[in-house]
């Protein structure tokens, strides 16, 4: 039998188009930065789409105060895209958009190069995937790390020499200003919140009490729907109030993090006097002090005290908060803390006595002692529902939803309570007569 050869030939190749995607950043959220932004990823995206030859990917933008990666979700999502194989080309418009030191482009591009993704520079007009890409990058890299060192080194010689001559630097405005040529400007109907707050606290009120008055009343908070503890403590302890100025309370770590912190006297600060309209007379600022000091005196934690077995265990069925205890003059309880704060508006859930919850678990475990050791070994958590329903989460993941019944006063009163809520009432009843109110009740009553 012949042997016969045939030929088959080769079927023709597919092209395959680049994918590629583009990365854009600003540095900032002012208005115009944003524009840019947007601008930035409006041009690449049609730069991409116009190219018969690429696959548009996505433009990933992110706005960052700072050129490191790990800050940057957009640039987080990019590597992660890349990684899973869905990007062959990055385009960026330069090094230091895509990273602001030497070390993390580096890192970056290798990293990218292993997985035979190229990055092109388009300032610098580079591809990381050339012979001498990384050379090239390492030098310019360096010089931009330089350039921005030396950018905030001039700034912040800029900055303090403005310091030194009283004039103030960034921060937003607070309520009741609002900034104009770097100079605080009165807005009055904030201002007249700002008193408001002042006069509450003077009278006893606490932070989370006057937050509450003033959703009641309709008055908005500057950055938030409603008032929190936290805002209001920041206007009762701003000193710019006063019509004074603190200058350089906060400084930037460094010109690659830029990270902000408290100055705690690593830097110069400047006092500046009579800067702008007061809101606060520094006399009502001094007594807010001393009454906030000497509140925090008397809510010091005891460090002998022993802390409670349930804290942090109990979670409200209906808002999802913690509990938190509270003493009153015949009862160990635990209330919601959005009910505590906000009242039963925010959060209409009951309070549950620390015996209760005691009574409940011996009940379910069949004992007669409550054992805080045996407690934290089986119990997770408790979440307490309406109805006085009390639902066990153990830690061998079963789960016991118990109602309790609560016991009246008079049943958990001890005869000391009793006589002294005795002696209350007697005391009422002689204060009533001694002023005078008439009393229709006989002796038959």
């Amino acid at each position: 039998m012949k042997k016969t050869i045939t030929k088959l030939d080769a079927l023709p190749k597919l092209t395959k188009k680049t994918r590629v995607a583009a990365y854009a950043r600003v540095s900032s959220g002012k208005d115009a930065m944003l524009q840019s932004l947007a601008a930035q990823v409006s041009y690449y995206k049609k730069l991409i789409q116009e190219n018969k030859e690429w696959e548009f990917i996505g433009v990933y933008a992110d706005e960052a105060l700072t050129g490191t990666k790990d800050s940057r979700e957009e640039f987080q999502q990019l590597l992660t895209d890349c990684r899973a194989g869905q990007v062959d080309m990055i385009i960026t418009k330069s090094i230091s958009r895509f990273a602001r030191n030497t070390l993390t482009l580096l890192e970056t591009v290798r990293e990218l190069k292993s997985l035979n993704i190229d990055v092109f520079f388009e300032e610098q007009n580079i591809h990381s995937n050339s012979g001498e890409g990384e050379m090239i990058l390492t030098f310019l890299a360096t010089f931009a790390q330089e350039e921005s060192r030396s950018t905030s080194e001039n700034m912040k010689w800029r900055i303090k020499k403005d310091f030194e001559q009283g004039i103030m630097w960034g921060g937003k405005s607070c309520l009741g200003y609002m900034i104009e040529d770097k100079k605080p400007v009165v807005i009055p109907k904030e201002a007249a919140t700002v008193k408001l707050i002042y006069q509450l606290y003077l009278d006893g009120k606490g932070a989370d009490a006057i937050g509450k008055i003033l959703d009641l009343k309709g008055i908005k908070p500057q950055y938030a729907s409603k008032w929190n503890r936290s805002s209001i403590m920041h206007i009762l302890t701003n000193y710019n109030y006063t019509g004074d100025l603190i200058l350089q309370k906060t400084f930037r770590e460094n010109h690659l993090t830029k990270r902000k912190i408290i100055n705690s006297g690593e830097y110069d600060q400047y006092a500046v006097k009579n800067n702008h309209e007061p809101i606060i007379s520094k006399e009502v600022f001094d007594k807010v002090q001393t009454i906030k000091r000497e509140r925090a005196e008397r809510t010091k934690p005891n460090p002998n005290k022993k802390p409670r077995v349930f804290k942090g265990m109990l979670k409200c069925g209906i808002c999802g908060r913690t509990y938190t205890h509270k003493s009153t003059p015949h009862n160990e309880i635990w209330k919601c803390s959005l009910s505590v704060t906000k009242g039963i508006e925010a959060c209409p859930s009951k309070q549950v006595p620390d015996t209760a919850i005691k009574e409940v678990f011996n009940e379910i475990l069949n004992q007669d002692n409550f054992s805080e050791e045996l407690f934290k070994k089986k119990v997770k958590f408790i979440i307490v529902n309406p109805d006085n329903h009390l639902v066990f989460h153990f830690k061998d993941l079963s789960v016991i939803d118990y109602q309790w019944e609560p016991r009246s006063r008079s049943r958990i009163w001890t005869p000391k309570m009793k006589e002294q809520a005795r002696k209350r009432a007697l005391k009422q009843h002689q204060g009533g007569a001694f002023h005078g109110e008439s009393h229709s009740h006989s002796i038959n009553d």
